[in-house]
């Protein structure tokens, strides 16, 4: 049972928290993570949504929700570790957009690491990620304009 801290809408924490799964009231809030990752040669870290996940078998950053007493960074290095085995370095990340969403009930808080491994070393959660692998942006950008990515990270056009 997934427990997520509530925000209102100015993004203050009301000491209440919501359990996955249930209906939000109006105004009510939780934050999530999205985490892209930057190699030093300037390749971008995807990976691939399990099968029978939402939006099957297209390429994501790794990401999710903010648990119960978790900050944003905290979270974001977590859920890295969590689905793809690689921890990162905190001095290697910082947040280059955060935004409310409210068709969605949350804040999203999108994470750039400028942090390099090899993907031999990955450790994929065989529930959430069957695959990942780096790629160009000229490679990113063609393949959401192929629809291979997930929609809802359109907004990677304007950051990366």
């Amino acid at each position: 049972m997934e427990e997520w801290d509530i925000y209102d809408n100015y993004r203050n924490k009301t000491n209440r928290f919501h359990v996955r799964g249930t209906p939000f009231e109006n105004g009510e809030y939780h934050i999530v993570v999205h985490v892209w990752i930057m190699n030093n040669k300037g390749e971008i870290l995807l990976v691939k949504r399990h099968p029978k996940k939402p939006f099957p078998n297209l390429w994501e950053c790794p990401g999710g929700s903010v648990l119960r007493g978790e900050d944003s960074c905290q979270a974001a290095i977590r859920e890295v570790q969590e689905e793809i085995g690689v921890s990162l370095f905190l001095s290697n990340g910082k947040v280059i957009k955060s935004e409310r969403r409210d068709h969605f009930n949350d804040f999203y808080d999108v994470w750039l690491f400028n942090q390099s491994f090899n993907l031999a070393d990955c450790v994929l959660q065989k529930d959430e990620v069957s695959d990942s692998k780096w790629v160009t942006k000229r490679e990113l950008h063609s393949m959401y304009n192929e629809k291979y990515l997930v929609p809802t990270l359109s907004y990677f056009r304007e950051l990366l």
